[in-house]
């Protein structure tokens, strides 16, 4: 008499399992396929008159990062990506303390020359806005930050050295 209600449930419960447990392998399979591709961020650079500068032939093919190689900060992105590496507060911090000496930020915004020209200026230009967001976040006002739109956008070296945005004090 309970023969078909039991049934019902366990067909039920079976499937209620069965998500479960795809969804668990599911999280576990993407996290350990993410920890094989992902490559722990490089160490981040401080901008100092003591720190070595930093060369762009240190910069990964297609991960995020920030260098400082004579006095500029220099953000490189990944392709396709506006997304600031990780280290981003630290290299702005003698930025910071420049435009609070009275100089003025000026944010500069590169690109490579793969894929579409228009999509990658607005790519650049997103970029730059990121950077310029991220200082104002560190206390620069509007008016001690300038966005800069290099005569030649595309930037030199290599595409992964093209992507990038440069601040610099003036």
């Amino acid at each position: 008499m309970f023969s078909q209600d039991d049934d019902s449930t366990g067909i039920a419960l079976g499937v209620v399992f069965g998500v479960i447990a795809l969804v668990v392998g599911l999280v576990i399979g993407v996290a350990i396929y993410t920890r094989n591709l992902v490559q722990p961020a490089a160490k981040p650079v401080a901008v100092s008159a003591a720190a070595a500068p930093t060369t762009p032939a240190a910069v990964a093919s297609d991960a995020a990062s920030v260098v400082v190689e004579n006095g500029v900060v220099k953000f490189y992105f990944a392709s396709g990506k506006a997304d600031l590496a990780a280290g981003a507060t630290e290299a702005l911090a003698d930025v910071v303390k420049g435009v609070a000496a009275g100089k003025k930020a000026v944010v500069s915004g590169f690109h490579d020359d793969t894929g579409d020209a228009a999509i990658n200026a607005e790519l650049a230009k997103q970029r730059a806005l990121g950077v310029a967001a991220a200082l104002k976040a560190l206390g620069v006002a509007e008016d001690k930050l300038e966005l800069k739109k290099p005569e030649q956008m595309q930037g030199t070296g290599s595409n992964a050295q093209a992507r990038r945005v440069e601040v610099t004090l003036q």
